[in-house]
């Protein structure tokens, strides 16, 4: 079930809404969690048990950490809990990839053929799975007390909200809301008017731009133009930004309109003049984890210069890793990882000494070539993307593409897209606020009237991506990847 479904939007949402306020409040956490359950085991019934079996063995491992801290064991625990959760993802995620590079070997080393396991991989497994480890870590390292309620622990990992698409929440940054938490009309206002933007991201923006970059990246080498790549990319690039960034806003809003608090997970990272601003910025839930729980332990920067080299390539081997089991994804991963160490080797003054718009110029050219790598399905095809992006096709401009995109529907979301992008449509909005709040005061009438437009706004943005999601197919989910 995805926030951007009929089914979603027009009956588990207002159900589990209209449920959750109107039971007693000691039942509501019991209640979400049978909630967050039944969406899940919406695709499959295998869905939601595994999430059971990861709780469960979460919550004993972590009691176990609490129970040994004094002997000197809970270290134990904390190995063993980690590794078999990595064990847990690996199984899911990554069989297939094993099996197929082992494959590829069977001649040389001389062994059959393994078959194909065939695991589907369940959605959000990847987000569970890297919150359980969260929640052992921050218990081992003391930073939160053990939860004692196997329903808690529940609620916190199988919280649906944010458990599709992120943002990654980790345990000590909502251990106390999970018990107390506050409800009140403004915060679930705020709530509502965060979901209904993200939901326009998605809808009007990200699926109309993602709908273009299929053509491209769809369109075989010998036949695709250089002015139809480079259009391709850029809005995959564009897609990418406001799909993920859009179900963000719509996880904060949902979690709001529940009392519960998320961190923000995007800051226009497109806005950035450097490799290392654009991780500040871009999905900040994930770089934060592995900063927090993989590059610090393992030595971060307090270690020699080319240790540290080496551990900004590794992290990045395993951030390309998490989103998807391709080798283009760890190519993905990589590039990130050069540049920084580029950055790095430069005592951070790259790019910082070129002409401003140069910085931003050359983050924007390096995040565009790594996306063409994120989106291809093989690395030789994302190779031959790039030699039409640099001038070796010679097909001509599929005149029949150019007509069906470039249209007045097309050209208005592909501007409000780069004005979402680049945030200023946010400044705008706040620009507006800012307007209004000053009219307040003497201006009363016009105030009112100003709040009143924008919150037919709102409805109107929802009503236009109901109509979207009634009347057309395109609707993809591209983290079913991770």
């Amino acid at each position: 079930m995805l926030f951007s479904s009929p089914v979603f939007l027009f009956f588990f949402l207002p159900v589990v809404l209209l449920g959750y306020y109107l039971i007693w409040t000691k039942a509501r956490n019991y209640f979400l969690l049978l909630a967050s359950l039944v969406f899940f085991a919406w695709g499959g019934v295998s869905y939601a048990s595994l999430i059971l079996i990861s709780i469960t063995f979460n919550f004993l491992f972590g009691k176990g950490i609490g129970l040994t801290r004094e002997n000197g064991k809970s270290r134990i625990f904390l190995i063993v809990g980690v590794t078999v959760n990595l064990l847990f993802l690996g199984v899911f995620k990554y069989a297939d990839f094993i099996v197929e590079n082992l494959n590829l070997m069977s001649d040389v080393l001389n062994f059959k053929p393994i078959k194909d396991p065939g695991i589907v991989l369940p959605v959000g497994i990847s987000f569970y799975t890297f919150q359980a480890m969260s929640y052992l870590i921050d218990v081992y390292r003391r930073e939160t007390e053990v939860q004692h309620n196997p329903f808690n622990l529940g609620l916190y990992i199988a919280l649906f909200p944010q458990l599709i698409a992120g943002p990654i929440v980790r345990y000590h940054d909502i251990a106390r809301q999970i018990n107390e938490r506050t409800h009140d009309i403004s915060g679930f206002s705020y709530g509502l008017r965060r979901f209904i933007l993200g939901l326009g991201k998605k809808v009007l923006l990200a699926n109309n731009m993602g709908a273009i970059a299929d053509i491209a990246f769809g369109t075989s080498i010998d036949q695709l133009s250089g002015s139809l790549a480079w259009l391709g990319l850029i809005t995959y690039a564009l897609q990418i930004y406001l799909d993920f960034s859009g179900y963000s806003d719509m996880a904060i809003g949902l979690g709001k309109m529940f009392g519960f608090t998320f961190l923000e997970n995007f800051n226009y990272p497109y806005i950035s003049r450097s490799i290392k601003e654009f991780w500040r910025r871009w999905h900040i839930s994930l770089s934060t984890w592995f900063r927090d729980y993989l590059y610090i332990p393992i030595g971060g920067s307090r270690i020699s210069k080319w240790r540290t080299y080496l551990n900004l390539l590794l992290v990045f081997f395993v951030t390309g890793l998490w989103h998807g089991a391709s080798w283009s994804f760890v190519l993905w991963g990589f590039v990130h990882g050069f540049f920084l160490i580029i950055e790095r080797l430069s005592g951070e003054r790259f790019p910082g000494v070129l002409w401003r718009p140069l910085q931003h110029t050359y983050t924007l050219f390096v995040a565009l070539m790594a996306w063409v790598l994120f989106r291809a399905d093989t690395i030789s095809y994302a190779w031959d993307y790039y030699g039409v992006l640099f001038g070796s096709s010679s097909a001509s401009p599929d005149l029949i593409v150019y007509n069906m995109i470039l249209n007045k529907d097309f050209l208005l979301f592909f501007a409000l897209s780069i004005m979402s992008a680049s945030g200023l449509l946010a400044l705008l909005g706040n620009r507006i606020d800012k307007l209004t709040l000053s009219l307040q005061e003497n201006y009363v009438f016009v105030a009112e009237t100003m709040r009143m437009v924008k919150g037919i706004g709102l409805l109107l943005i929802l009503a236009v991506c109901a109509m979207y999601l009634i009347t057309n197919t395109y609707n993809p989910f591209i983290y079913y990847r991770f």
